[in-house]
């Protein structure tokens, strides 16, 4: 038996109780042997000793007995090798797999687990649990440490990889053409694209009206030398009057022959993104090209640094805007919960189809644990740790198989002496 040292507090407390009943025990079958000296020394001399001899005599035996009985199951008796003793190291695996066998049929099984599951109020219980806000802030803050360290274990390279595999396959691979073509041309189809002209002129119109020296030199730069400077001024302040008026008029006629121009062009690259092979290469070519370079490579390196550094400390901070929605969407949860019946209802029978599930999936590996467990264990160290839980309790046993047996041996004494006698 292990030190009390090694041992646990509570397992200290037992090999205390345990040594005390052995004690007990053992001065039961002492007791006996005594009063079977003082019976068969005095039986001649006093006939009612004789009594008290047949009685010691059947508490020693069945002290004895009782003692053989308990002993063999953690080991054997007096160190001899007698058949069937020492049970539980000797059959510790065989323990182990049979115990996984009975967790596994009677405990692990889905009509089990559906019955208790059913008439368990899970839902209620959470959403009363969750409501409270100390309870919602500990959930919150347990999650919160969950992402943190999931987060801070996730390699940089590793998540750029992945996010770059999953975008070639799902974003870059894909062509371009027709799902782009097709969109475009309901957009044409719906007008929804008058906004974007009308603010592309409206920009154009404010950035002539704020910047008409832009026209000084465009056109008169380019006359011969001879022509007048007065000339080559009245050129460009034409162009520019031109260009605004051009501008405006885009701007008032719905119908403008530039905004036909626009949604023609438009119309036609609709159509030969969805159907013309050379428009489609080009996209795709361009796609690749813009993708694969090291700018947007180092960009979505740079926005996944930016968006883990902001969510570790969003994280970290009990009072950060992501921890105080994210309590307040748990104590939310838990008052619909509590008010919500067909809510309640849903939530325990997805509880309830999920637990019956993992159990008839899993049962066998679940119960493989306990299996798997035992078979690790050193045997001596199991039996240690069987006759510290019920040693104590089996102590009882010798102690009333002495009693038993000093009752039974009266008793048959006195049946024998009155037949016989």
């Amino acid at each position: 038996m292990a030190t009390l040292e090694l041992l646990s507090p509570a397992d200290q407390e037992r090999l205390r109780g345990l040594r005390r009943m052995k004690a007990v025990a053992l001065g039961a079958l002492i007791f006996m042997a005594v009063l079977f000296v003082f019976g068969f020394t005095l039986q001649e001399r006093i006939h009612a000793f004789a009594y008290v001899r047949a009685a010691a005599e059947g508490g020693m035996v069945g002290a004895l007995a009782d003692w053989f009985a308990v002993t063999a199951l953690f080991r054997r008796p007096l160190g001899l090798p007698i058949p069937h003793t020492a049970i539980i190291p000797t059959r510790k695996d065989e323990i182990g797999r049979n115990l996984g066998e009975f967790v596994e049929t009677n405990f692990l099984e889905g009509g089990v687990v559906r019955a208790k599951l059913a008439s368990t109020p899970i839902a209620a219980r959470l959403g009363a649990w969750l409501r409270q806000p100390e309870h919602a802030e500990r959930v919150a803050s347990e999650g919160a440490a969950v992402a943190q360290g999931v987060l801070r274990a996730l390699s940089d390279d590793d998540v750029q990889d992945v996010i770059e595999s999953l975008a070639r396959r799902h974003l870059i691979e894909p062509g371009w053409g027709d799902p782009l073509g097709g969109w475009l041309e309901r957009v044409i189809d719906t007008g929804a694209h008058h906004g974007a002209v009308d603010l592309a002129a409206e920009t154009i119109a404010a950035w002539l009206d704020a910047n008409p020296e832009a026209f000084q030199g465009l056109v008169s730069r380019r006359l011969p030398s001879w022509v007048p400077s007065m000339a080559q001024r009245l050129v460009d302040h034409t162009v520019y009057n031109e260009a605004v008026a051009f501008v405006g008029a885009v701007q008032a006629d719905p119908d403008h022959p530039a905004r036909r121009a626009i949604d023609g062009y438009l119309s036609r690259l609709a159509h030969n993104l969805q159907h013309d092979d050379a428009t489609q290469g080009r996209l795709e070519h361009a796609k690749s090209t813009l993708f694969d370079s090291p700018g947007v490579r180092r960009l979505a390196a740079e926005a996944w640094g930016a968006a883990k550094q902001g969510l570790l400390r969003e994280l970290e901070q009990p009072d950060s805007a992501l921890r105080l929605r994210l309590r307040d969407a748990l104590a939310e949860v838990g008052g619909r919960l509590e008010k919500d019946p067909s809510l309640r209802e849903r939530v325990d029978t997805w509880v309830t189809d999920a637990a019956v599930f993992v159990v008839d999936r899993y049962r066998h590996d679940i119960a493989s644990l306990i299996t798997d467990t035992v078979e690790r264990w050193d045997p001596q160290e199991t039996t240690e740790k069987i006759e510290l839980m019920v040693g104590r309790d089996l102590q009882y046993i010798r102690l009333n198989g002495t009693v038993v047996g000093a009752l039974a041996g009266l008793v048959i004494f006195t049946i024998a002496h009155a037949l016989l006698g």
